[in-house]
């Protein structure tokens, strides 16, 4: 009785909801590095035996690298993230201040429809978003520069769909610094664009970066817009050219590969979490307590 009190009385739960999240988190840390694990490995050594450590070779790859044109597909990527990352932050960073400290009625509801957006799942939109991107292809070939590249259109839906989040989340983060800091700057004479410029972006730091690396790691890793949107398998991103690289290679039953393609798309995104972890759970925290 004493036992299962402990585990599911007052105390228990909480308890038991650690016990819980420790065993997810070991369970995601125990994949990863067998994951990694298998990158370094040979088809037949992974079927004869999946969890050993024999045929550590870096062929994986090589093979990997040259057969989805790995090289390209990261240079897009960091293309369509880092102009994304840049746009989103550009335009969602003044909209969020301008919605924190507005003393306007309709500030309140336009929030409230930016969070609307956060449950509108990407699948929802992916047709007219392809269709977007057809169109204003053609029409820029046609009409206007008479060549497009698709990556553009990426980068225009990548920023619309990441718009509601970081404005939600920059919003309620403006919100949580204190007026007086704008009092202060209006008194030695600052106008409210140098005030936005010089200071509020950077006491709000911590929280522009929070955003900024959470926005990488979803970009870094969409597959679905990419997917529809990009017609050139040479403009492809790193999850596009994975997809691609899994048909391959499931004909080839080169698993070793396939693990060293999924190895080299997950593994930059691991070591920014790793890095910026830490000030991104300050920074939420911060947002939330405030």
């Amino acid at each position: 009785m004493t036992t299962i009190s402990r585990w599911f009385g007052d105390r228990g739960v909480p308890r038991a909801i650690k016990v819980l999240l420790w065993l997810i988190v070991g369970f995601n840390i125990a994949l990863l590095a067998w994951t990694l694990l298998s990158s370094f490995r040979d088809s037949r050594s992974l079927w004869t035996n999946p969890l050993g450590a024999s045929g550590l070779n870096l062929g994986g790859y090589s093979r990997a690298w040259q057969a989805a044109d790995f090289a390209g597909a990261f240079v897009s990527t960091l293309i369509v993230v880092v102009a994304s990352t840049a746009v989103l932050m550009l335009l969602a960073t003044p909209a969020s201040y301008v919605l924190a400290r507005s003393a306007r009625r309709s500030a309140a509801p336009l929030v409230t429809y930016f969070a609307a957006g956060l449950a509108l799942p990407v699948q929802a939109v992916l047709i007219p978003y392809q269709a977007l991107s057809q169109n204003l292809s053609q029409f820029m070939q046609d009409w206007v520069t008479g060549w497009w590249d698709d990556r553009i259109s990426l980068v225009i839906c990548n920023v619309a769909v990441s718009m509601p989040f970081t404005v939600f989340v920059l919003t309620g983060y403006f919100r949580s610094l204190p007026s007086e800091l704008e009092e202060a700057a209006a008194l030695d004479g600052a106008s409210p664009a140098q005030t936005f410029r010089k200071i509020m972006v950077q006491v709000a730091r911590p929280g522009l970066t929070m955003v900024i690396v959470l926005n990488v790691i979803g970009l870094w890793n969409e597959f679905l817009l990419a997917s529809v949107i990009l017609r050139d398998p040479t403009q492809f991103t790193l999850p596009a050219a994975l997809n691609q690289l899994n048909s391959t290679m499931q004909y080839t039953s080169d698993w070793g590969g396939l693990f060293a393609g999924v190895t080299i798309l997950v593994a930059p995104m691991v070591i920014l979490f790793f890095w910026f972890g830490r000030k991104i759970m300050e920074s939420m925290t911060l947002g939330v307590t405030k």
